[in-house]
């Protein structure tokens, strides 16, 4: 456990916490996050997880864009439905996704684990995207993916993050109940 690894953690549980809450600033707090763990990735070798980091901060941007323009009359942020035809879209691009990044990173690179990392790391991203786009499904993709990030984490002896990834199951089940709430209330 690194100090690099204490500070992440605790900038990524509350970017998570924020985004469950539907706060704006889950924005810059989530852009610092992906930072942090950018270089903790590069120094343990999870290169899908280091790029992934790279392409959170766009879809972070893109994000932020998206919320600032969702929000309602009383200036909180909407939750959209996701419709059936782009869950099973969003499913078949991170399969896709996880097939081309673990052939790349397996091949081309001394990645630690490179088929789940860049299988986690491919519906990481469609977890995001559906995130930004406001959809309360995002947060069960979220929970699938975290349930198997604690067990890469822990083998690779990233003990606090594993820790960090239990705790995000937590707080997506918390998001995904308050944005069904705030779905059903719009």
């Amino acid at each position: 456990m690194s100090a690099l690894e204490i500070v992440a953690v605790v900038v990524s549980f509350l970017a998570i916490w924020l985004t469950a809450k539907r706060w704006l600033l889950c924005w810059p707090t989530s852009l610092l996050a992906c930072a942090l763990y950018f270089k903790l990735f590069l120094d343990v070798r999870l290169y899908a997880d280091m790029a992934l980091q790279a392409l959170f901060g766009v879809a972070i941007v893109y994000g932020w864009i998206v919320w600032t323009k969702g929000k309602g009359d009383a200036g909180e942020v909407m939750v959209k439905p996701l419709l059936p035809l782009q869950a099973w879209a969003g499913l078949a691009a991170g399969a896709a996704g996880a097939v081309a990044i673990g052939w790349f990173t397996s091949r081309f690179t001394d990645a630690a684990l490179p088929w789940m990392d860049s299988a986690l790391s491919s519906f990481s991203l469609v977890a995001q995207y559906w995130t930004a786009r406001r959809h309360a499904a995002s947060w069960l993709l979220w929970i699938a993916v975290d349930i198997l990030y604690v067990g890469m984490f822990a083998l690779k002896g990233l003990w606090l993050t594993a820790g960090l990834y239990a705790a995000m199951i937590a707080l997506a089940v918390l998001g995904y109940r308050r944005w069904q709430e705030a779905r059903s209330a719009n």
